[in-house]
């Protein structure tokens, strides 16, 4: 997608209040990203993303502006935890497991969007073999009637739904899906490990033709696609458009050589370091270089500084932003303006069960207070306390909610927030006295 930096943070404005700084500078690695793209080759490969580190407390909008980035241009992406490289029995080779699980990652987008470009063909192969299952089973009903004109009417009533909970038999590849651990803490499946040796084996099932021609499409669209091309591309997107997520790397930020949990810490630093420098993980679909990967790596710092990363992994992360605590004013906005607030999601949830959810601007105002004040008061946990906020006011409503009572319009204002807020709001008093 070929989009302005200026284009970017536009889109990135509908899920993400606020923190422009770190959304302009993703927004001009992304572009980089298409500029490095247009140069001859011989240019291309001197020219290295510039890895981000953004500073901030949780629930600001780290994790989500990476994953929307990603989302935007369709490009693969993983998010992984630093702290779980420091756990017991670990060994240097499973930092590479974030570069296997991008390779997967791109393969399977890669392969959806195969899929769907067959997805014709495919229907069409699967709907013929579910017209067999059904006219071997339904083989006494054709009497008279010529044998295509009864499979035509089967198609017909198999395109309306009428056959959905009708059980057949019908022959599915066996696909075994056994896993073994290797060294390193991965997993591979045996079955795809063996399966391009083995000669693909069939058996017979019971299934329901819902199901059946679901097992039935995804197979005909795997004979459709070229397995190799498939590869091939996930290769490449995993080197040239991914971007891994290193959260919490703050927590293996040790200060100095004092021996103990800092000694790990640091190793794990230089474990991950040639990852970002850019080195070759052989993965189960082909070695992928990781010189062109965008690595944007996060934590609070709220002790550790980014200074008391090693030297080496400092310079490997040039640009550094710092992403603000949420305001009133901002958990205003994130309720009315983004795309799919919270308020329009428990407005749809709710709908289902004949209610109409209205909240006024004076319930939006007390929601944003409460959960600025519980933050202030409590562990400061961004935008997440929301979600906490909300559940604690719906929750009568949502209990009494079955589906049987005519169409109603719940009307939620401010007094009805302070009213169904009040177990929140009095533990939060309460934890003002508490030394």
């Amino acid at each position: 997608m070929n989009l302005s930096p200026r284009q970017i943070v536009e889109k990135l404005d509908k899920y993400i209040i606020g923190q422009d700084e770190a959304k302009k500078a993703v927004a001009i690695a992304l572009r980089n990203r298409y500029r490095r793209a247009q140069l001859p080759e011989e240019i291309r490969e001197e020219i290295t993303p510039k890895n981000i580190i953004m500073k901030g407390p949780t629930g600001v909008g780290k994790t989500e502006i990476a994953r929307r980035l990603a989302k935007l241009v369709k490009a693969p992406f993983v998010k992984v935890e630093a702290t779980k490289y420091t756990e017991v029995g670990y060994v240097g080779k499973d930092v590479e497991g974030m570069i296997r699980d991008l390779a997967e990652c791109a393969y399977r987008l890669v392969k959806t969007e195969k899929e769907e470009e067959v997805k014709a063909k495919a229907t069409a192969a699967a709907q013929k073999r579910i017209v067999r299952a059904l006219a071997e089973f339904k083989k006494d009903e054709r009497g008279e009637t010529p044998k295509n004109l009864f499979e035509a009417n089967i198609l017909d009533g198999l395109k309306k739904g009428d056959y959905d909970s009708t059980i057949i038999e019908m022959e599915v590849l066996d696909n075994p899906q056994a896993m073994e651990l290797v060294p390193g803490g991965a997993a591979i499946s045996l079955g795809s490990l063996f399966g391009d040796m083995m000669p693909a084996r069939k058996k017979k099932r019971k299934l329901t033709v819902k199901e059946a021609f679901q097992i039935a499409l995804e197979e005909e669209a795997d004979k459709l696609v070229d397995e190799d091309a498939v590869r091939a591309e996930a290769l490449y997107r995993a080197e040239n458009d991914g971007i891994i997520f290193i959260d919490e790397i703050d927590k293996i930020a040790g200060k100095g050589n004092r021996g103990g949990a800092d000694v790990s810490r640091e190793g794990v630093q230089r474990d991950i370091l040639p990852i970002v420098e850019g080195s070759t993980v052989v993965t189960k679909y082909g070695p992928v270089k990781t010189d062109f990967i965008l690595f944007i790596a996060a934590g609070a710092f709220h002790v550790a500084s980014v200074e008391d990363l090693i030297p080496e992994l400092q310079g490997r992360f040039p640009v550094s932003v710092e992403l603000k605590s949420l305001t009133k004013e901002d958990f205003v906005r994130i309720l009315t303006e983004t795309e799919n607030s919270l308020t329009f999601q428990y407005a749809k949830l709710l709908s289902v069960d004949n209610i109409e959810l209205v909240f006024d601007q004076e319930a939006i105002e007390r929601i944003a207070e409460v959960s600025v004040e519980l933050n202030a008061t409590s562990e400061d946990i961004g935008a997440r306390r929301l979600h906490t906020v909300m559940e604690y006011l719906l929750e009568d409503i949502s209990f009494n909610a079955g589906g049987d009572y005519p169409p109603f319009t719940l009307q939620v204002t401010g007094q009805y927030v302070d009213e169904h807020l009040s177990k929140l709001t009095g533990d939060r008093d309460l934890k003002k006295y508490v030394l």
